[in-house]
């Protein structure tokens, strides 16, 4: 008898891929911190025009930044094949996930009676990204989108848009729970690098402290203690460091990778390697935050 192949796991596989991004990306820069080619803008679908979200930005970041993509527009090779276009043979998809909702049926033990309920269960889609297709054209509107006004001067206005304490001084970038602020160094400390200006550094180290911010128990009780026990800060760091990158690709912002970030990322590997749906709980936490905190950016408006 043939043995039955096993059930492809959508959780095992994209977490597989992003960690083996993470290891290969070198130093302590990670593989959504943009390095050279491959769009940095919010993917979005060749379909709906809708972006992308949650673990599934991370997972075509990587796809589209390790192949050297300029693209961030992606679809199913049905979609391609919709808008006219051609997969060309021989290249290679991209793995995104979405959950399907489901009607069951289940004995209440208490009472006798059987419950209707609902549950969810991912499922794998594989996209192509408009580079790898023939008869496509990126048109202004599918490139990534060009704000109306200095992308700097946005930061600014999203960060005071958040009413935040924000204290300049020192040496280190922090949030402080007890005082309810973050602490920054002073503007004129932060250097550019080849990839960034020295004001994308510093708005890029703000994000990073805003999804912090986000997650105290009055805003967002994002306490992930539960779930991962003792890993439960460097997973906080994942998040602030996934929602920093999710922040500045919709502000315009080059994210600046961090130095003080490299001892996180031998524990992220471990949880991830330990835990396929850490990286899901991850992105989906940061989405979240960044959602969050862009809302008093539109509030603004």
């Amino acid at each position: 008898m043939a043995r039955k192949s096993q059930t492809f796991d959508v959780h095992q596989e994209i977490t597989n891929r992003i960690v083996d991004a993470i290891e290969t990306a070198g130093d302590f820069r990670l593989p959504w911190i943009k390095k050279t080619g491959g769009s940095f803008a919010r993917p979005v679908n060749v379909a709906s025009k809708n972006p992308y979200n949650g673990v599934n930005v991370v997972s075509l970041w990587v796809s589209a930044l390790a192949a050297e993509f300029p693209s961030n527009v992606w679809g199913t090779y049905r979609q391609w094949q919709e808008k006219g276009c051609q997969v060309r043979k021989g290249e290679k998809s991209s793995l995104v996930v979405f959950y399907k909702t489901f009607e069951v049926e289940d004995l209440n033990e208490q009472t006798g009676e059987v419950e209707a309920g609902e549950r969810m269960i991912a499922r794998a889609s594989r996209v192509f990204n408009a580079a790898q297709v023939d008869g496509f054209e990126i048109e202004a509107e599918d490139l990534p989108e060009e704000p109306a006004f200095d992308p700097i001067a946005r930061a600014e206005r999203f960060a005071a848009a958040t009413g935040v304490n924000i204290e300049e001084g020192g040496d280190q970038a922090c949030f402080i729970p007890s005082l309810d602020m973050i602490r920054m160094p002073e503007r004129r400390r932060f250097t550019g690098t080849d990839s960034t200006t020295a004001a994308e550094g510093f708005y890029s180290t703000l994000a990073h402290e805003l999804v912090h911010w986000s997650g105290v128990e009055k805003r967002l009780a994002r306490d992930m203690s539960g779930r991962f026990g003792d890993e439960a800060y460097a997973i906080e760091e994942l998040v602030a460091e996934l929602g920093a990158a999710f922040l500045c690709a919709d502000l315009g912002i080059t994210a600046e990778p961090r130095e003080d970030h490299a001892c996180y990322i031998k524990n992220w590997l471990a949880v991830l390697k330990n835990d396929k749906k850490a990286i899901f709980t991850a992105a989906a936490k940061a989405s979240q935050a960044a959602c969050w905190l862009l809302g008093y950016d539109r509030h603004e408006v």
